[in-house]
């Protein structure tokens, strides 16, 4: 029965697998003696909860954002700023956080969604790079070199200096925004919102307003994408500008639609691809991006919809396949005289 089942739902157990065998990166890295892979892993997890974030606005709906590193690096200086200061406290850190990238996401968001299209790209990417050379321009906080991060957050006795802690925050965070995720995909706020991907006068029409819906997802996903900035500066120990980067936005992009677009655990998969590849071609290639760009296009063109859209169709083929066996196995155990009548 078991067997069965996993055969059809290929779509919904990979993530599931890739989320179980993240939660037990810590304890393999252990026995296997290589703290390396909880610093790598804690990556990936931190890279997929930005990628998520990016997804409700970018996959739900439809407002493709190059400026999401604004709120990844803002994140990151939230950490960095008060700990500069002499403040370590996770929780004051987490407040500025969550405060700073909801009134950025409000702001930015009200006038971006004044256009779409092209023109959206456009704005969020100048915002995006507008925070870049604003922190480039902050010599107090290291300019373009980035500050040093001495003091890490702690939450009453829970320090994330410590790489395990980290970890696990992370992890659980991931699972968290997983599972909201999946409750809003199918809750009303979740289809109309993806509504308005496909047709937002239609949506206007129906008596939702279109723009109030897209306006608070994009505040979500900025929230969302700071906290994982947040960890990452933890995680480092270190706040850059770079992080600001367009090529930041870029990648959380790719991610997005290679694991695929609009779907729940396409993030996930995408984000777990898209580094893990990156990690393994640096391992044997000196110029490793000319392999992995060619291999990233190779994948993207296995499907419009990335690789869920790819295990979905395997499902679907393996679901036609077993309907097709169980009608001749049907049609073969009626007695001859039926069949003949």
């Amino acid at each position: 029965m078991l067997k069965k089942v996993m055969l059809h739902k290929i779509a919904f157990f990979l993530p599931m697998f890739i989320l179980a065998l993240l939660g037990l990166v810590p304890l393999m890295a252990g026995m296997l003696d290589q703290p390396f892979y909880v610093s790598l892993f804690g990556r990936i997890v931190i890279y997929a909860l930005a990628a998520m974030a990016l997804n409700l606005s970018l996959g739900y709906a439809g407002l493709v954002s190059f400026g999401h590193a604004l709120f990844f690096g803002v994140g990151a200086y939230c950490v960095a700023i008060p700990a500069f200061y002499g403040i370590d406290s996770g929780w004051i850190q987490l407040c500025i956080c969550i405060a700073t990238c909801a009134v950025l996401g409000c702001i930015t968001g009200l006038i971006s969604l004044r256009t779409s299209g092209i023109a959206f790209i456009m704005i969020t990417l100048a915002f995006a790079q507008m925070g870049y050379f604003v922190f480039v321009s902050l010599k107090n906080f290291g300019g373009d070199d980035g500050m040093t991060i001495s003091n890490p957050s702690k939450f009453f006795s829970m320090n994330l200096g410590d790489l395990t802690t980290l970890y696990y925050v992370a992890f659980f965070l991931l699972c968290v925004v997983f599972w909201f995720m999946w409750r809003l995909y199918s809750s009303l706020f979740g289809m109309v919102l993806r509504g308005t991907k496909q047709n937002t006068r239609r949506i206007n029409a129906s008596g939702f307003s279109a723009k109030k819906y897209q306006l608070v997802a994009y505040v979500i996903s900025a929230i969302i994408c700071g906290i994982a900035g947040f960890l990452l500066a933890n995680l480092n120990a270190f706040a850059s500008p770079s992080t600001l980067a367009w090529s930041v936005s870029g990648d959380l992009i790719v991610m997005v639609v290679l694991g695929g677009m609009g779907s729940v655990a396409g993030p996930l998969i995408g984000a777990f691809v898209f580094l893990g590849l990156e990690e393994i071609l640096k391992a044997y290639f000196e110029h490793w991006m000319v392999v992995f760009g060619p291999v990233i296009v190779l994948i993207a063109l296995l499907g419009k919809s990335g690789i869920i859209g790819w295990l979905n169709g395997i499902d679907q083929r393996l679901t036609r396949l077993r309907n097709h066996y169980e009608t001749m196995k049907n049609t073969s155990n009626i007695p001859s005289e039926e069949k003949s009548v």
